[in-house]
């Protein structure tokens, strides 16, 4: 199975989540492939499952200068796809990863597990878990 991770980090929580996931897929048999969105172009959406991070930003809602760009331009081509959604967040209580995973479901996206939120620095065990999990 083949999981690609995209992300984009502020902080470094949702970089260092990124790769709690693949250190619990790749222990689960997957081959994973990790990058930046800023790295990343449609072809990402080549694999099995589509792994997506991103922090809550501003008023609850993804980075918009970066990550935001790069979810819309995908957004019309997730149909059918497998995704899983993740990330972090310092404030609020998650409503941007509902309003994420509702605007990925929408566009015809199966989303394979709920959504992982992590408040500031993410556990290891948690994120290798959601890996794992994405890799089954």
């Amino acid at each position: 199975m083949q999981i690609n991770i995209v992300y984009w980090s502020g902080t470094g929580n949702t970089e260092a989540m990124a790769k709690f996931i693949q250190e619990g897929a790749e222990s689960a048999g997957a081959s994973v492939i990790v990058k930046e969105d800023s790295q990343a172009d449609s072809s990402v959406l080549d694999a099995d499952v589509l792994a997506l991070g991103c922090p809550s930003m501003g008023e609850e809602e993804l980075e918009e200068t970066e990550f935001e760009p790069f979810v819309a331009s995908i957004e019309g081509a997730v149909e059918g796809k497998k995704l899983a959604l993740f990330g972090s967040y310092g404030w609020g209580d998650g409503q941007w990863m509902r309003d994420w995973s509702e605007r990925m479901e929408k566009a015809g996206a199966e989303l394979i597990v709920e959504s992982l939120i992590v408040n500031e620095a993410p556990e290891g065990d948690e994120c290798k878990s959601f890996g794992s999990a994405i890799a089954s």
